[in-house]
């Protein structure tokens, strides 16, 4: 039996690997729209950090481009002001920041902006977003918004954005938030998780209830309360040793 030389016959055609997915695509990280922008809020070079200079309004800000269902948006508290009331609000818009003038921006997402243009946002619990927290919002294909922070619980904000249409992240620097960083989610490492923190398939989403909703009256303290030691205690990963002393001390006074 005879056996060709190696080497010999036709050349085999080079492998080329498969084009990817439709939803594998590389996704260009996400940044701030460089116009649309509240009056208050000024933007770093990369538009990548987003600062309220003054008062607790005027802090609205939007994402660069659309963003796909499922796709995280993730961000950094970079800085947290005491001495207001409520704090980051985030969620999605139809609205094309292309289209939008800053001098036409409302002083609030939440309710100006969510009826004046088809929005819909939420504000995160209280004790949550404070300096160094991460947060991570996104919306699925049910519309379904949810937002998770650090290593925590999925948070299920609101059912009701309306899919179909092209939608961009929209954020409120509001409040006891001074200045937020959004991250590049493909590359950014994961937030440890706490011991005590299952995975995220296993937990239940925790739904913020709308005040005066009977179920708000019976559990609705109980949940901010669970929500904000959650946080707090989230928190600590990001303190040094002293630190984390001190806020202890103070969180179980």
């Amino acid at each position: 039996m005879a056996f060709a030389a190696r080497g010999s016959g036709p050349p085999r055609p080079a492998l080329t690997p498969p084009a990817p997915a439709d939803g594998e695509m590389p996704r260009e990280a996400l940044r701030f729209h460089a116009e649309a922008v509240g009056a208050q809020v000024r933007l770093d070079a990369q538009r990548s950090t987003a600062r309220r200079r003054a008062t607790f309004r005027d802090g609205i800000v939007f994402s660069q481009r659309p963003v796909r269902p499922g796709e995280r948006v993730e961000l950094r508290v970079l800085c947290h002001e005491c001495g207001w009331v409520g704090g980051l609000r985030v969620g999605f818009t139809r609205l094309d920041p292309e289209r939008v003038t800053a001098s036409g921006l409302p002083p609030f997402v939440c309710p100006d902006l969510e009826q004046q243009s088809p929005t819909w946002a939420a504000m995160l619990p209280d004790g949550c977003g404070l300096t160094g927290d991460v947060v991570r919002f996104w919306v699925n294909r049910l519309g379904r918004l949810f937002a998770q922070v650090n290593a925590g619980p999925r948070l299920l904000l609101r059912k009701d954005v309306l899919m179909g249409a092209p939608l961009w992240a929209v954020m409120d620097v509001y409040g006891t938030t001074k200045a937020i960083e959004l991250l590049d989610s493909t590359v950014s490492a994961p937030t440890p998780a706490m011991p005590w923190v299952l995975s995220d398939e296993a937990l239940p989403e925790f739904k913020v209830l709308e005040a005066g909703s009977p179920r708000s009256e019976r559990c609705g303290q109980s949940l901010v309360w669970t929500w904000f030691l959650a946080c707090r205690l989230q928190h600590l990963q990001n303190l040094t040793v002293r630190e984390r002393e001190t806020e202890r001390e103070l969180l179980f006074l």
